[in-house]
């Protein structure tokens, strides 16, 4: 996503949904203690079915690290793996102010982590985490990193300024060196409910620059559904030429993108894949893409964003 540090990743996703209100199969006491009222309807969110595995084991890989958010309902995720930021961070026009409380981020109690934008006195509210973790992409080997997310069931039309991502990016922006120039690679934004997922790098300058900022090198794929879907990038860094080295976008296993090292030259390449990265997760509400919510826009459960892990391979 085009940002001034931040450059939040989020990207597309149409969600059509027919009916004025949904009943869970099952609904927990998190949710029936949250309701959102629309109009004369009062909207009970859909519930997840608990997750109960860690990220998949894949032949050839090696699991470095993950995390699949077990815990009791309403916990924080684990400040041991995971920075909960807080505040509002000025950039790309956003509405949201982050919080730590469990309304805006919370663990489900189903082996999930619920990332929920709320509005209350006007204001909106959100969550965003960023891993204490971080990876370098090896050299001579191939590196994995992906998340399994779905989306809240609010209709399309209920989901104008909605704006979740999950993304990587260069740690050298913590030791104070700008964005783009850090390198930011967007594995996973959506935005306003459409029915696309989009996959960017951010890079070099703004504006301008290789990576042509704010608006980055990037690629869309067609989302199905809100359920949940693998989105992944992947490093092939085997190859004795630099230049040839290529960072590949997949959502369920199926590639939708990919960005080369001669595409974008030594310097860029080096921020993009051979240097330390961290995970972020987050919605964000508003902001120069989706544009702003509106009153038909829901807040919390229905508009969430929901984690069952992420995770960092490494190949063999």
């Amino acid at each position: 996503m085009f940002s001034i540090w931040s450059g939040i990743s989020l990207t597309a996703a149409i969600a059509a949904v027919s009916a004025a209100r949904m009943v869970p199969s099952t609904v927990d006491n998190t949710v029936a203690n949250n309701f959102t009222s629309v109009g004369n309807e009062t909207w009970i969110p859909e519930e997840p079915s608990p997750v109960d595995e860690w990220a998949p084991g894949y032949d050839g890989f090696t699991t470095v690290w993950q995390d699949a958010f077990f815990g009791s309902e309403r916990q924080s995720p684990d400040t041991n793996n995971w920075n909960i930021i807080t505040g509002n961070l000025g950039v790309n026009n956003e509405w949201q102010t982050y919080r730590g409380g469990w309304e805006n981020l919370q663990l489900s109690g189903g082996n999930t982590l619920q990332i929920v934008p709320v509005i209350a006195d006007g204001q909106w509210t959100s969550g965003r985490v960023e891993s204490k973790y971080t990876f370098t992409p090896q050299d001579g080997r191939v590196t994995r990193a992906e998340a399994k997310l779905r989306f809240g069931d609010a209709p399309s039309g209920n989901k104008q300024g909605i704006w979740p991502a999950f993304w990587i990016m260069g740690d050298s922006i913590r030791q104070g060196v700008r964005w783009p120039g850090n390198g930011e690679i967007d594995v996973m934004e959506r935005v306003n409910g459409e029915w696309a997922g989009h996959g960017t790098v951010h890079c070099d300058v703004s504006p301008g620059g290789i990576c042509d900022e704010p608006n980055g090198k990037g690629a869309a794929v067609g989302l199905p559904d809100n359920g949940w879907h693998v989105w992944r990038v992947e490093w092939d860094r085997r190859t004795d030429n630099w230049a040839d080295e290529v960072l590949t976008w997949y959502l369920d296993g199926n590639r939708f993108h990919s960005v080369a090292g001669w595409q974008v030259g030594w310097d860029v390449w080096q921020s993009l894949a051979a240097k330390p990265l961290f995970f972020i997760l987050n919605v964000a509400v508003g902001g120069g893409w989706p544009g702003a919510p509106n009153g038909d826009t829901w807040d919390w459960y229905g508009n969430m964003m929901e984690v069952a892990y992420v995770a960092h391979f490494v190949s063999n």
